[in-house]
């Protein structure tokens, strides 16, 4: 049977668009639930979650809920969304992360939730910032809502004491050198921040606090003999302070190893010329996880770019465009084989998720329009965020899922 058929499914009309797939036995379900505006937070939030539940209890009722971001339109709405939310979940409460960026249709709230088959995978739920997965010898651990608690001192100091609050989280289930996944939120993510840029000294905090972490130390891919990273993104919110969440992956199998991608259209963001940052972005385009005969790729935030350089400047349908095509190849087969790992890569088809931030509301329609076509029946998320360089109009992350002849 073929892969789509066997493994991998895609909903758009029962409850939340989601994608089931099924990864060595174990069932995983990728949701987005964006509810329509007009009615209350609550009645959205009722709304959201009701349509995970139908999903689920339609294509995977065994499953639950161990990780989630929800987006918001209006910062003062969170205390309410985190009060219902935990009375829905209770004690099956998932690491949730909240973010300052409104969904594009107009509604007050969006949840991108994953979930897992309960039944085949021990789930661990240590505290409203980590949850980890077990199953088959593998970890995942799961990381989020992690806000600075010092008092001041700017982006780099705030920055640096959430990767200190990240890396003290991870550890709690493997160690911090075994993080693939991160995401970076940061308000105004392109102002000012002294005599330099807000970004600029997220570079510079996350620069600092990766020296000497050896990623990717014990599962990294034999043969390769560079220094990785993990993939993230790092994207604007609303409001003025840093938000973090990160996934790690850590396991005893021999069989199980990890291959950072980079992009051939594309230098690397740890390879910029110090004019896009003194201190560039320590990421990797992509992080593939390697299961025996199945590879997961994580596709960090990916726009416009050339090379180094921002391409079709005031475009959003050219820049849409190209981002896909950096996303296609990027994932491609080709790449993974220029990459030393012949046998394995993925399609547009294989995405199970995606998000699209969208800088300014008005060039929605045209985004998605693209990315309908291009992404066939994947489910997406679509929010409003600033991105790293004033120019982009774009960005998009997404998750892969794919076979591999071994």
């Amino acid at each position: 049977m073929a892969l789509d058929q066997l493994m991998l499914r895609k909903y758009n009309g029962i409850g939340s668009p989601h994608t089931v797939f099924v990864l060595e036995g174990v069932s995983h379900v990728a949701l987005m639930a964006v509810p329509g505006g007009g009615v209350s937070l609550q009645e959205q939030a009722e709304q959201s979650l009701g349509a995970i539940r139908t999903a689920l209890a339609k294509n995977c009722p065994a499953s639950s809920v161990v990780a989630q971001t929800v987006f918001l339109k209006d910062a003062n709405d969170q205390r309410a969304c985190q009060k219902f939310l935990d009375a829905h979940y209770g004690a099956e409460a998932p690491v949730t992360t909240y973010v300052l960026q409104p969904p594009c249709n107009g509604a007050a709230l969006a949840v991108e939730a994953w979930a897992i088959d309960r039944n085949a995978a021990r789930i661990d739920r240590q505290s409203p910032h980590l949850v980890s997965v077990t199953y088959n010898h593998v970890t995942w651990v799961h990381c989020g809502g992690i806000i600075p608690d010092a008092p001041d001192g700017g982006v780099y100091k705030r920055s640096g004491n959430a990767f200190a609050k990240m890396r003290g989280l991870i550890e709690k289930g493997a160690g911090f050198d075994h993080t693939v996944r991160t995401w970076l939120y940061l308000g105004d993510i392109v102002g000012p921040e002294g005599e330099t840029q807000r970004y600029k000294e997220l570079n510079r905090a996350r620069t600092d606090f990766y020296l000497n972490v050896p990623f990717g130390r014990a599962h990294r891919m034999k043969g390769l003999r560079h220094g990785m990273y993990p993939a993230s993104t790092g994207i604007g919110m609303g409001g003025s302070d840093v938000a973090m969440s990160g996934l790690a992956m850590d396991t005893t199998r021999g069989d199980v190893f990890l291959l950072p991608l980079e992009n051939p259209q594309q230098t690397p963001a740890y390879q910029y010329h110090a004019r896009h940052s003194p201190h560039s972005p320590k990421f990797c385009r992509a992080m593939a996880v390697v299961l025996g005969g199945a590879v997961v790729t994580f596709v960090s935030g990916t726009a416009s770019i050339v090379d180094s350089e921002t391409k079709h400047v005031g475009d959003v349908t050219k820049q849409t465009e190209q981002t896909i095509e950096n996303i296609e190849r990027l994932i491609a087969a080709d790449n993974f084989a220029a990459h030393h790992l012949p046998g394995a890569g993925a399609t547009l088809r294989d995405i199970v998720a995606v998000r699209v931030y969208v800088k300014r509301p008005e060039d929605y329609p045209k985004c998605r329009a693209v990315c309908q076509k291009r992404f066939a029946e994947a489910p997406v998320i679509y929010v409003v965020a600033d991105i790293c360089r004033p120019e982009l109009l774009v960005e998009i992350e997404a998750v892969a899922f794919s076979q591999r002849t071994v």
